[in-house]
């Protein structure tokens, strides 16, 4: 039976994406260097991963997992049925070669995540060729050739177009997170690994701030036992590392603490005044040398967030025994606010983290921090230019553009926030590590983190991956793409509908009730057990699709 041959036209003049018109590649975010062609391949029935050259082993299957995963997004739920054997094999592209110069799979803070993938446009047994410095690079080029590749309704086949593609990255920034509040609503393990998944799509994916620790395992109706939150912790540190994300635990102290005395009631300097933890008492600071202690032992990031912001000290004033020691040791509240901050530092500093705390520190008092001190601006601007004029390095989540609980925010300010502002010195620019977009949670949990992270989360994402100047000084140039990258998470099950009410239509009529509020308790525990499973499934009560009103539990909502 004789080959069908493909009438592809080839252009091997290539064109560059400095010059060329960038809204026609449809990558996000968008490469250091780009250049491309106007001929197509087929991915080949037997797509396979070659590593002859490597000298990464792969032992704990890091590649491997993160190929066939590239591989399943590639062709989605579409069904193959193209037989890739009866087209020219010049027009075929074969498999991924992967080359990884470091032998080492460490994760770490300023890991070299630089790749090159060159795709060519036709020859004898053709592969996509990958290099990069580090494993975590190569998941970054594995992700940008998943882009390229798309389902063609004639052929019924995956085919990648405009090859040849010559494609030279690194990311801009080293830090680019996402912080997940999972203190006001607890997050199932299974919505949470989504989200990671999500964030490597768009390589926004550095570290990921798992907030307040105690928080997990005592808030509202929620109780999970001490040995279960290390053991999700462990799950989340090993599922996000295997995609390359680094896990940013937060304790927040001394302020945001109050459920820390759900479990430990000491910690409140009294009972009707329950924060900020109780500076006079020494079982505070123990209690934090053991969670860093544990943390140590799960959590190899350099950095842990110790938080220290929105302290109001007037607890300690009016609580009669912190008064009084506030007396012996000469301090105001100010002043015990500084000790506290310090202190946990110190304990930080013990267990071999370096520090990162929120900007009201700084605004008080940045020249006690310890100069391992990374300094969170979220307030306002011009934060970050003072934190590295004084030799401080800083992340920048200003809320006004990167808080995504700020519904009115819209993708065009995430987009176009720039860390760098009227930071011009380049020492100081270099201690300006990045930035992080902070999904809190007074009104966010199962049902919606999703919708609303994405894709403004993607706006920023390119900000803190793209150089400067290949960024659009406009961002509706970029909306046509972005909407591409928006539709192409639908097809990969980010941000899934609310599942459909089916008891109606399979219950008995004599069974079901006549007061739909004999029901309530029973739908809002079956809610709950959608969110645990990693389905959206929407509060009971509000509109159709809402968010919840307030922190707690899901039962109760």
């Amino acid at each position: 039976m004789g080959r069908i041959f493909l009438c592809y036209l080839v252009n091997f003049l290539l064109i560059s994406a400095n010059a060329a018109d960038i809204r026609h590649l449809n990558i996000w975010p968008m490469p250091k260097s780009v250049s491309y062609g106007h001929g197509s391949l087929y991915l080949g029935s037997d797509f396979e991963l070659k590593t002859e050259g490597t000298k990464f082993v792969d032992s704990s299957g890091i590649l491997k997992d993160a190929f066939l995963r590239t591989i399943d997004v590639v062709k989605g739920n579409h069904v193959i049925e193209s037989n890739s054997s009866k087209f020219d094999s010049s027009f075929v592209l074969k498999g991924i070669h992967v080359v990884v110069f470091s032998p080492s799979d460490e994760l770490q803070h300023g890991v070299d995540e630089s790749y090159e993938l060159h795709i060519p446009a036709r020859g004898n047994l053709l592969y996509a060729h990958i290099e990069a410095k580090t494993v975590y690079g190569a998941l970054h080029a594995l992700q940008t050739f998943s882009q390229v590749c798309y389902f063609n309704f004639t052929s019924r086949g995956i085919v990648v177009h405009q090859v040849p593609w010559t494609i030279v990255d690194q990311p801009r920034f080293s830090y680019r997170g996402l912080l997940i509040d999972t203190s006001r609503h607890y997050q199932p393990l299974p919505v949470i690994k989504k989200v990671i998944d999500s964030m490597t799509y768009a390589k926004l994916i550095h570290s990921l701030s798992l907030l307040r620790y105690l928080r997990i395992r005592t808030y509202g109706m929620v109780h999970i036992p001490f040995q279960n939150v290390i053991h999700l912790l462990m799950l989340q540190k090993f599922y996000a590392k295997n995609r390359g994300i680094n896990v940013l635990a937060e304790i927040d102290v001394p302020g945001h603490a109050q459920s820390w005395g759900v479990g430990y009631p000491s910690l409140w300097p009294s009972i009707d005044c329950k924060e900020p933890l109780d500076v006079s008492n020494e079982s505070t600071f123990k209690l934090i040398d053991g969670i860093l202690s544990d943390f140590s032992k799960i959590f190899k990031y350099k950095f842990v967030h110790l938080g220290g912001d929105e302290v109001n000290t007037s607890c300690w004033q009016s609580t009669p025994h912190v008064h009084k020691w506030l007396q012996k040791n000469k301090m105001n509240g100010s002043e015990a606010y500084q000790y506290f901050v310090l202190r946990a530092q110190k304990i930080a500093l013990s267990h071999g983290y370096e520090i990162i705390n929120w900007e009201e520190t700084f605004n008080n008092f940045g020249s006690k921090l310890s100069r391992k001190t990374v300094v969170h601006n979220w307030l306002g601007s011009g934060v970050a230019q003072r934190v590295v004029e004084a030799g401080l390095r800083c992340i920048v989540s200003n809320q006004d553009k990167w808080y995504l609980d700020h519904l009115d925010a819209i993708w065009q300010g995430f987009y176009i926030n720039e860390p760098l502002t009227n930071i011009t010195d380049p020492k100081q620019q270099s201690l300006v590590l990045g930035g992080e977009v902070c999904m809190w949670g007074e009104h966010i949990d199962g049902s919606d983190i999703e919708q609303t992270i994405w894709p403004r989360a993607a706006a920023a994402a390119e900000r803190l991956w793209t150089p400067y100047d290949m960024l659009a000084k406009d961002p509706e140039q970029v909306r046509s793409r972005l909407s591409h990258f928006r539709c192409l998470l639908n097809q990969r099950g980010v941000a899934a509908a609310p599942l459909d009410g089916l008891e109606r239509l399979w219950t008995p009529y004599d069974m079901l009730a006549k007061d739909p509020e004999q029901v309530r308790s029973r739908l809002s525990h079956f809610r709950c057990l959608l969110n645990q499973r990693g389905v959206a499934a929407a509060p009971l009560d509000g509109l159709g699709r809402s968010a919840p009103e307030d922190p707690g539990s899901c039962y109760l909502q």
